[in-house]
Protein backbone atom coordinates (compact mmCIF):
# COMPACT_ATOMS: atom_id res chain seq x y z
CA UNK A 1 0.00 0.00 0.00
CA UNK A 2 1.55 3.21 -1.10
CA UNK A 3 1.89 6.63 0.79
CA UNK A 4 -1.45 9.15 -0.22
CA UNK A 5 -3.77 11.34 0.91
CA UNK A 6 -6.09 10.11 3.68
CA UNK A 7 -3.52 7.58 4.48
CA UNK A 8 -2.25 7.50 7.87
CA UNK A 9 1.78 6.84 7.65
CA UNK A 10 4.02 5.88 10.16
CA UNK A 11 7.72 6.97 9.38
CA UNK A 12 11.11 6.35 11.75
CA UNK A 13 13.21 10.03 11.47
CA UNK A 14 16.55 11.24 12.78
CA UNK A 15 17.84 14.52 12.29
CA UNK A 16 20.44 16.34 11.92
CA UNK A 17 21.85 20.05 11.08
CA UNK A 18 23.46 21.11 7.59
CA UNK A 19 26.96 19.92 8.37
CA UNK A 20 25.55 15.84 9.27
CA UNK A 21 26.06 16.33 13.36
CA UNK A 22 22.73 14.45 14.44
CA UNK A 23 20.07 17.03 16.83
CA UNK A 24 18.77 14.33 19.16
CA UNK A 25 19.83 11.16 19.90
CA UNK A 26 18.78 8.01 18.12
CA UNK A 27 15.44 7.44 16.06
CA UNK A 28 11.92 8.78 16.50
CA UNK A 29 9.03 7.01 15.23
CA UNK A 30 5.88 9.63 13.84
CA UNK A 31 2.46 8.94 12.50
CA UNK A 32 0.41 11.17 10.96
CA UNK A 33 -2.27 11.38 8.63
CA UNK A 34 -1.18 12.42 4.74
CA UNK A 35 -2.95 14.90 3.01
CA UNK A 36 -2.09 18.80 3.90
CA UNK A 37 -3.05 18.40 7.41
CA UNK A 38 -0.16 20.40 8.93
CA UNK A 39 1.54 17.44 10.78
CA UNK A 40 4.37 17.20 8.82
CA UNK A 41 6.51 19.59 6.65
CA UNK A 42 4.87 20.08 3.34
CA UNK A 43 8.71 19.17 1.58
CA UNK A 44 8.87 15.80 3.58
CA UNK A 45 5.13 15.27 2.54
CA UNK A 46 6.10 15.35 -1.06
CA UNK A 47 9.10 13.41 -1.04
CA UNK A 48 7.36 10.43 0.59
CA UNK A 49 4.08 10.71 -1.39
CA UNK A 50 3.41 7.39 -3.47
CA UNK A 51 6.34 5.34 -1.50
CA UNK A 52 5.42 2.37 -0.02
CA UNK A 53 6.45 1.07 3.32
CA UNK A 54 10.61 0.28 3.67
CA UNK A 55 10.97 3.33 1.57
CA UNK A 56 13.83 5.53 2.97
CA UNK A 57 15.07 9.33 2.34
CA UNK A 58 17.03 12.19 3.35
CA UNK A 59 15.38 15.49 3.32
CA UNK A 60 17.03 18.88 3.12
CA UNK A 61 15.43 21.86 4.59
CA UNK A 62 16.12 25.20 4.93
CA UNK A 63 14.84 27.68 7.38
CA UNK A 64 12.04 28.50 5.21
CA UNK A 65 10.92 25.51 4.65
CA UNK A 66 11.08 24.23 8.18
CA UNK A 67 11.32 26.27 11.53
CA UNK A 68 11.55 29.89 10.01
CA UNK A 69 14.29 32.51 9.90
CA UNK A 70 15.55 33.59 13.51
CA UNK A 71 13.43 36.23 14.60
CA UNK A 72 15.40 38.80 16.86
CA UNK A 73 12.46 40.77 17.66
CA UNK A 74 11.45 37.38 19.89
CA UNK A 75 13.83 38.02 22.43
CA UNK A 76 12.20 39.34 25.53
CA UNK A 77 13.51 40.55 28.89
CA UNK A 78 11.47 40.01 32.06
CA UNK A 79 11.87 41.03 35.53
CA UNK A 80 13.71 38.41 37.23
CA UNK A 81 10.92 38.63 40.39
CA UNK A 82 8.35 37.43 37.77
CA UNK A 83 9.99 33.61 37.60
CA UNK A 84 10.38 30.85 40.54
CA UNK A 85 13.13 30.36 42.32
CA UNK A 86 14.24 27.82 40.66
CA UNK A 87 15.10 28.85 37.70
CA UNK A 88 17.65 27.74 34.81
CA UNK A 89 18.33 27.86 31.07
CA UNK A 90 16.45 25.85 28.94
CA UNK A 91 13.51 26.00 30.54
CA UNK A 92 10.24 27.07 28.76
CA UNK A 93 7.37 29.25 29.96
CA UNK A 94 4.18 30.31 28.01
CA UNK A 95 3.01 33.68 27.76
CA UNK A 96 -0.58 34.04 28.49
CA UNK A 97 -2.86 35.98 26.38
CA UNK A 98 -3.40 38.72 28.98
CA UNK A 99 -0.25 40.02 29.26
CA UNK A 100 -0.05 43.02 27.50
CA UNK A 101 3.15 44.01 29.96
CA UNK A 102 5.13 46.43 27.74
CA UNK A 103 7.80 45.09 25.84
CA UNK A 104 5.90 41.85 25.20
CA UNK A 105 6.47 40.48 21.55
CA UNK A 106 4.55 37.68 20.83
CA UNK A 107 1.73 36.91 23.53
CA UNK A 108 0.94 33.34 22.72
CA UNK A 109 4.28 32.07 22.25
CA UNK A 110 6.59 29.54 24.06
CA UNK A 111 9.58 31.03 25.57
CA UNK A 112 12.81 29.80 26.22
CA UNK A 113 15.11 31.04 29.27
CA UNK A 114 18.53 31.94 27.38
CA UNK A 115 20.11 33.54 30.38
CA UNK A 116 19.67 34.82 33.67
CA UNK A 117 20.71 37.56 36.51
CA UNK A 118 19.62 38.51 39.93
CA UNK A 119 17.41 41.39 38.04
CA UNK A 120 16.08 39.86 34.61
CA UNK A 121 15.70 37.06 32.58
CA UNK A 122 16.56 36.59 28.74
CA UNK A 123 14.32 35.01 26.70
CA UNK A 124 13.75 33.26 23.28
CA UNK A 125 10.20 33.08 21.69
CA UNK A 126 12.04 31.32 18.78
CA UNK A 127 11.77 27.92 18.16
CA UNK A 128 15.04 26.44 18.57
CA UNK A 129 15.77 25.23 15.39
CA UNK A 130 14.40 28.37 14.03
CA UNK A 131 17.23 29.14 11.38
CA UNK A 132 18.79 26.38 10.71
CA UNK A 133 19.19 24.34 7.83
CA UNK A 134 18.07 20.39 8.42
CA UNK A 135 18.60 16.98 6.90
CA UNK A 136 15.94 14.58 8.03
CA UNK A 137 16.50 10.94 7.25
CA UNK A 138 13.00 9.33 7.18
CA UNK A 139 11.85 5.22 6.71
CA UNK A 140 8.40 4.48 5.86
CA UNK A 141 7.51 1.75 7.95
CA UNK A 142 3.65 1.58 7.49
CA UNK A 143 0.98 2.52 5.96
CA UNK A 144 -3.19 2.25 6.09
CA UNK A 145 -6.45 4.41 5.25
CA UNK A 146 -7.92 6.70 7.61
CA UNK A 147 -11.42 6.84 8.29
CA UNK A 148 -13.70 9.43 7.34
CA UNK A 149 -14.32 9.89 10.96
CA UNK A 150 -10.44 9.98 11.66
CA UNK A 151 -10.13 12.57 8.58
CA UNK A 152 -12.70 15.05 9.57
CA UNK A 153 -11.10 14.76 13.30
CA UNK A 154 -7.60 15.98 12.11
CA UNK A 155 -9.24 18.21 9.18
CA UNK A 156 -11.16 19.73 11.83
CA UNK A 157 -8.18 20.30 14.13
CA UNK A 158 -5.81 21.77 11.36
CA UNK A 159 -8.10 24.34 11.20
CA UNK A 160 -7.84 25.50 14.24
CA UNK A 161 -4.96 28.09 15.66
CA UNK A 162 -1.34 26.22 15.01
CA UNK A 163 0.03 25.10 18.18
CA UNK A 164 3.61 23.19 18.47
CA UNK A 165 2.65 19.74 17.50
CA UNK A 166 1.90 21.11 14.28
CA UNK A 167 5.78 22.16 13.54
CA UNK A 168 7.31 19.15 12.79
CA UNK A 169 8.17 16.25 11.03
CA UNK A 170 6.45 16.84 12.71
CA UNK A 171 6.84 17.96 16.21
CA UNK A 172 9.35 16.30 18.00
CA UNK A 173 8.61 14.64 21.19
CA UNK A 174 10.18 17.95 22.86
CA UNK A 175 7.53 20.31 21.53
CA UNK A 176 4.76 17.19 22.20
CA UNK A 177 5.79 17.60 25.33
CA UNK A 178 5.78 21.09 25.60
CA UNK A 179 2.42 20.96 24.14
CA UNK A 180 1.47 18.56 26.39
CA UNK A 181 2.36 20.79 29.18
CA UNK A 182 0.23 23.73 27.65
CA UNK A 183 -2.67 21.61 27.54
CA UNK A 184 -2.00 20.22 31.32
CA UNK A 185 -2.37 24.14 32.28
CA UNK A 186 -5.40 25.32 30.52
CA UNK A 187 -6.23 26.58 33.78
CA UNK A 188 -3.83 27.33 36.69
CA UNK A 189 -4.20 24.86 39.28
CA UNK A 190 -3.73 25.42 43.13
CA UNK A 191 -0.37 23.59 43.10
CA UNK A 192 1.16 26.25 40.51
CA UNK A 193 -0.79 29.43 42.15
CA UNK A 194 2.07 30.78 42.92
CA UNK A 195 3.03 30.95 39.26
CA UNK A 196 4.85 34.17 37.92
CA UNK A 197 2.08 36.83 36.41
CA UNK A 198 1.24 36.92 33.07
CA UNK A 199 3.54 33.54 32.38
CA UNK A 200 2.74 29.84 33.16
CA UNK A 201 4.70 27.52 34.63
CA UNK A 202 7.99 26.09 33.18
CA UNK A 203 9.75 22.94 32.28
CA UNK A 204 13.16 22.54 31.45
CA UNK A 205 13.45 21.29 27.89
CA UNK A 206 15.23 17.49 27.60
Amino acid sequence: MAVGDGMWVTVRYRLFDSQGEPLEEGERELTYLHGGYGNVFPKIESALDGCEPGFSTSVYLQPEDGFGEYDADLIDLAPRAEFPEQLEVGMTFERLPDDNRAGATDPTGIYTVTDFNDEAVVLDGNHPLAGMALRFDVEVTGVRPASDEEMERERAQASGPPDAANAQVAASDDDADTDAHADERSGVDAEHDDGPPGWRDGHRLH
